[in-house]
């Protein structure tokens, strides 16, 4: 998953990206918001971070262009204004959630993690697949009675498939989710990461979890429908 973290106070953004990072999110960070508009508007977010006290564009602001753009990814709101009134206007503007400085880190984690699963259509920490069961709280993989355990990149991957069963999601795309702007990207590196997931998730090759759709991408069979 992909994140854009929009923070004008370095101390705080920096420590954000770096828990974010070990979170096992992709991060993209800026503390302006103008840039911040247009990273959210020509980047693959797949939720956001915003600081309302912007120095050179309104953080208020920021979010009704993303959201007159069109631009529908969750949006977390960190804010030092307290009033019940400015958390109104935030969540009418289109925020999605809404935390008051100070608070935890922690809590920023499992609020983006709940904001995720949500706009995924999935109400539980627990994303399952067949026999494939993924905890977003934990990171933890298992497949029936086996624990997997999975790079930062092959977890990043996993859950990006799982949170879209069915759909045929290209390598570009993959790539895009997986990676901040900053990362030297092969073209060949999520061809050898899905490889490397499938030897792990099914290494006597019983339920062929991941597709390959020739010159399309991969699809993470969707469960049954009664699953």
């Amino acid at each position: 998953m992909r994140v854009l973290v929009v923070e004008d106070e370095r101390a705080l953004r920096e420590q954000l990206v770096k828990t974010l990072q070990r979170a096992g999110y992709a991060v993209d960070a800026t503390d302006s918001g103008e840039e911040g508009v247009f990273m959210g508007s020509e980047y693959p977010v797949d939720v956001a971070v915003l600081d309302l006290g912007l120095p050179d564009l309104d953080g208020l602001e920021v979010l009704s262009r993303w959201r007159s753009n069109g631009h529908s990814f969750p949006v977390l709101v960190l804010t030092a204004r307290g009033r019940w009134t400015e958390k109104v206007e935030g969540l009418e503007t289109g925020a999605d959630d809404y935390l008051t400085k100070p608070f935890h880190i922690e809590e920023v984690l499992a609020r983006l993690r709940a904001l995720v699963r949500r706009a995924s259509g999935f109400a539980s920490t627990t994303l399952s697949n067949g026999p494939i069961e993924l905890d977003i709280s934990s990171q933890e993989v298992r497949v029936g009675e086996r624990d997997v355990d999975l790079t930062a990149y092959e977890y990043r991957l996993l859950e990006y498939l799982m949170m879209h069963p069915g759909e045929v999601i290209s390598k570009t795309t993959l790539s895009e989710h997986l990676y901040d702007e900053e990362t030297d990207r092969d073209s060949n590196v999520v061809e050898v990461l899905v490889g490397r997931l499938r030897r792990k998730l099914d290494p006597d090759r019983s339920i062929a979890p991941i597709e390959t759709l020739r010159g399309r991408g991969y699809r993470m069979r969707a469960p049954p429908a009664d699953a």
